[in-house]
């Protein structure tokens, strides 16, 4: 478990930072490295003084929606503690991590025209708002986990919420100056490779510690984690090839960053076989949101956060219900005959969406009444590293 807290913190930085980082202009690159930095920062401390209070301690009569306040400032939470069968304050940065690298990935959503200010401001509300007590209904005891709906590693709580508030936010600050006329082509391939790459291998912290133990079952998390990363890398790789003609760098990581977020939710409760296929639906699904459907709806999600993310997280969620295997996650799916499993997936996912819409909407406009949300277009059109943080890439 210690490994696995590592190497999920290893994806946010410098894993999601490197692959966002080479994906923007040259004139913003430093904008994103800094709000993902310092959104691990940030997020690490609150969750220290409150978040971990509120997604995994008991909220009383509210605790089918939120936990309390008794284990702020890891109130009760001492060398010998335990949460199941490790040590607590293991299991307390675990989670650090997630909540950490989740609001991270919206990051992607607004590229190249937020405030920094208003990034930092938003991303602690939206942490506490929103992440805190989704993460406590699927994984804290809440009414998601009570009704049934299978999370194994973080479809819902992670990348749904995540891609649901990227579109929000994308929506709400609206397009970079220049969408759609001019070359807003990544800056460079190498870096998000890179990046993209320290993502998948610390994917295996994700999923496979979400097992909470070196078991049995952790080692088919590891199977299943690996073979639907690569299908959907493979599934992006040649729909681009046959639509596009070529097959490009960018599609290949998008496609396993996608095959990464629909195994999420799970990679706990399908075989091989149910991998496979839901890497492929990944790849195919999320080439053609980030692509022909948000041409054809004209929303400037900068790097598809909603396209991978949100579209990746519910075709895992949904697949997730329909491959479980209860040999080995205990429940079973449509295949197995618990077609009903499908639906209560799908009341997870919706549950999901409308809190985090309506949430992430309600936090951007305090946010903007506070700071402002958007740069003003002199500091967007030279660029964001030079204005906001006085340094540029030569």
């Amino acid at each position: 478990m210690l490994t696995s807290t590592v190497l999920v913190l290893m994806m946010a930085i410098p894993g999601l930072a490197l692959f966002y980082g080479g994906m923007v202009r040259k004139k913003g690159v430093l904008a994103v490295l800094m709000q993902c930095f310092a959104i691990v920062c940030l997020l690490s401390v609150t969750w220290f003084v409150v978040g971990y209070s509120l997604a995994f301690s008991d909220g009383g009569s509210l605790n089918a929606y939120v936990g309390g306040f008794s284990k702020m400032f890891l109130n009760g939470v001492g060398v010998e503690t335990l949460s199941g069968t490790i040590p607590e304050t293991v299991f307390f940065t675990f989670q650090m991590t997630f909540f950490a690298i989740t609001p991270a990935l919206i990051v992607g959503a607004f590229a190249d025209r937020m405030k920094f200010s208003a990034v930092c401001i938003f991303m602690v509300l939206w942490a506490l708002i929103v992440y805190a007590p989704v993460c406590h209904w699927v994984w804290g005891g809440g009414f998601l986990s009570e009704d049934g709906v299978l999370d194994f590693a973080g479809g819902t709580v992670v990348h749904i919420n995540a891609g649901v508030a990227g579109l929000v936010t994308c929506l709400f600050l609206g397009k970079r100056i220049g969408y759609g006329t001019e070359n807003m082509a990544p800056h460079n391939l190498v870096l998000s490779l890179i990046g993209a790459s320290l993502l998948w291998v610390g994917w295996f912290g994700f999923n496979v510690g979400s097992a909470l133990g070196a078991s049995a079952g952790a080692g088919m998390v590891m199977v299943t984690t690996q073979v639907a990363t690569a299908a959907a890398a493979l599934s992006w790789m040649f729909i681009e090839w046959i639509v596009h003609k070529k097959p490009s760098v960018l599609g290949i990581i998008s496609g396993a960053i996608a095959g990464l977020v629909a195994i999420t939710p799970a990679c706990g409760f399908v075989d091989g076989w149910g991998a496979l296929w839901i890497g492929i639906a990944a790849g195919l699904i999320c080439f053609f949101m980030s692509t022909t459907v948000k041409k054809a709806l004209g929303y400037d999600d900068s790097l598809d956060v909603w396209g991978i993310h949100g579209v990746g997280g519910i075709v895992g969620a949904l697949l997730t219900g329909v491959f479980a295997v209860e040999a080995i996650g205990g429940t079973p799916g449509l295949i197995e005959g618990n077609a009903a499993q499908v639906l209560t997936q799908l009341w997870g996912i919706a549950a999901t969406i409308v809190w985090c819409a309506i949430a992430t909407f309600a936090i951007l406009i305090v946010t903007n009444i506070l700071v402002g949300v958007r740069v003003s277009e002199p500091v967007e059109i030279e660029g964001l590293d030079i204005n906001l943080h006085g340094e540029v890439v030569q």
